[in-house]
């Protein structure tokens, strides 16, 4: 029962009016950037971030958690109503909920999509609130080797479960690279500043994923040259009583599908780099396979608007909890999040549980309260949020860069940063045509000194031996996963070379 004390702990800090105000704040904005094709719930986070300086912690916390979870919502609607996905997690609920309005039942799938979404972030924050506290208090036990082998899992995700192992190495180590600027964690000698005072203080992140994800996003949108045709777009995005009372029917016909899709999307958002854009996509093929009619999805099937619904909400919730308690985190989004928190003098782990509660626990308060709010704008301003989309995008380019500078010079009111945020847009800009993933980088980034220091800390206290994480019994199967995850591509490149040598051999006795 403590988790719910300490969550009614997190509402009361959330009853203020004006914290109120900024969680409802967050919402609308981030509604109205996951509407805008390529912005999102990370771009929105990363430009506005700067701008929560000026308040209080909690204040700021909430309203960017707001952003964040009204953006999942918003990238729900241009990918039924005009097959363009807000955000990259909204991809796989465009596959069936495109269809759907081509078959003039948009305000059902979205009716659904927002019901669900919901239902999903819903399962999240209850395991959220129930396993903040246990996770806080095992993570106090673990010394640096424990620490280092737990950032080691982080890493290895990117590359064993990405995309391509080789750029996320390529971009993990650029971002180690850049997190070595400055002075060293342990001897606090100067490290790669090249003789310049300016270089002594390193690169701070948040420029860094401010030109990334927000100069750079728009760069490359800019050269996609986004064309959305827009057919009685507010007649199609209008939602009725029917509507919603049909989603909620579908949902209950589905629901141990959706807590299904849930529960995977929550521990798949735990893993380090995972995210929510991968917990959609697995879960609309296990819904697939699990369906009685797998020939339907792909061409209407409100099954496939649910099930990656429901897993990217909870994989958003999910991904903070690593966060929150390891200072790892587990998307992103998530990393612009933590540089908040260190922004507002806290660090983020296991202890702000104990020194601050009533930051962590108000933070955790408004993942009910911010998810109550999206889903009750979209089921009833869809229209107005839809009608985002006849915002001219040279009109909005420009803007979105000019908040990008301003957030950034307001940061440490330093010249660098805005240079930093312009020389970062035009390398995420190349980056993106290359096709690297930008999250290995920024992750890296963070990351980096508190893997350098834990690390070395391991090995002043073994006497420079390697042995010392095979030893601990926390170290050691932490280790053991973490090398797994680096040799996962290497087994399954040794598995696709075998498999047709193996047939071959089988041929001919048959």
């Amino acid at each position: 029962m403590e988790a719910l004390d300490l969550l009614a702990t997190g509402f009361a800090q959330i009853a203020d009016p004006t914290r109120f105000g900024f969680v409802i704040l967050g919402v609308v904005l981030g509604l109205l950037v996951g509407v805008i094709p390529g912005v999102g719930g990370t771009t929105g986070v990363a430009i506005l971030l700067p701008v929560t300086v000026f308040l209080e912690p909690i204040s700021a916390i909430v309203m960017l958690a707001g952003i964040y979870w009204g953006a999942m919502y918003g990238g729900l609607i241009t990918s039924i109503l005009f097959a363009v996905p807000g955000n990259p997690w909204s991809v796989a609920v465009m596959f069936d909920g495109r269809p759907m309005a081509m078959q003039g039942k948009a305000a059902l799938a979205m009716s659904a999509g927002f019901v669900v979404s919901f239902v999903g972030a819903l399962i999240a924050a209850l395991l959220f609130t129930f396993f903040a506290l246990p996770f806080a208090e095992i993570a106090l036990s673990f010394g640096p080797p424990e620490m280092f082998a737990v950032l080691l899992i982080a890493f290895g995700t990117f590359v064993g479960l990405g995309g391509s192992p080789g750029k996320a190495a390529v971009m993990i180590a650029a971002g180690f690279l850049l997190s070595t600027v400055g002075f060293d964690v342990v001897t606090g000698q100067p490290r790669l500043t090249f003789g310049t005072i300016t270089l002594m203080q390193g690169f701070h992140f948040v420029p860094i994923t401010i030109g990334l994800f927000g100069v750079g996003e728009v760069l490359f949108n800019a050269s996609e040259r986004y064309k959305v045709k827009i057919e009685e777009m507010t007649r199609a995005a209008r939602l009725g009583f029917h509507d919603v009372f049909e989603a909620v029917r579908a949902m209950v016909k589905n629901i141990w599908m959706i807590i299904f899709s849930a529960l995977l999307g929550f521990f798949t958002g735990l893993l380090p780099g995972a995210g929510a854009t991968p917990a959609s996509f697995m879960s609309y093929g296990i819904a697939q396979k699990m369906s009685r009619h797998p020939e339907k999805f792909g061409k209407g099937a409100i099954e496939g608007v649910m099930a990656p619904e429901a897993a990217n909400n909870a994989a958003g919730t999910g991904s903070i909890l690593p966060m929150l308690v390891l200072g790892i985190p587990g998307s992103p989004t998530a990393a612009i999040l933590m540089a908040g928190i260190f922004m507002w003098g806290f660090i983020p782990g296991p202890r702000l549980f104990v020194d601050q509660p009533e930051f962590v626990w108000g933070f955790i308060a408004s993942l009910y309260v911010a998810n109550v709010a999206a889903v009750a704008i979209c089921l009833t301003a869809t229209p107005l949020l839809a009608m985002m989309l006849r915002t001219p995008y040279a009109l909005l380019a420009p803007i979105i860069i000019i908040l990008c500078i301003v957030g950034a010079y307001a940061i440490q009111n330093s010249l660098l940063d805005v240079w930093l945020v312009l020389i970062f847009g035009i390398i995420g800009f190349v980056l993106r045509k290359l096709a690297f993933p930008l999250a290995p980088l920024v992750v890296a980034l963070v990351l980096g000194a508190s893997t350098e220091q834990a690390l070395r800390q391991s090995l002043i206290m073994s006497d420079g031996s390697m042995a010392i994480f095979f030893e601990r019994s926390i170290s050691m199967p932490l280790m053991v996963a973490a090398l797994l995850l680096f040799m996962l591509p290497l087994f399954q490149r040794l598995y696709r070379m075998l498999r047709p040598r193996r047939d071959g051999d089988q041929a001919p006795a048959e």
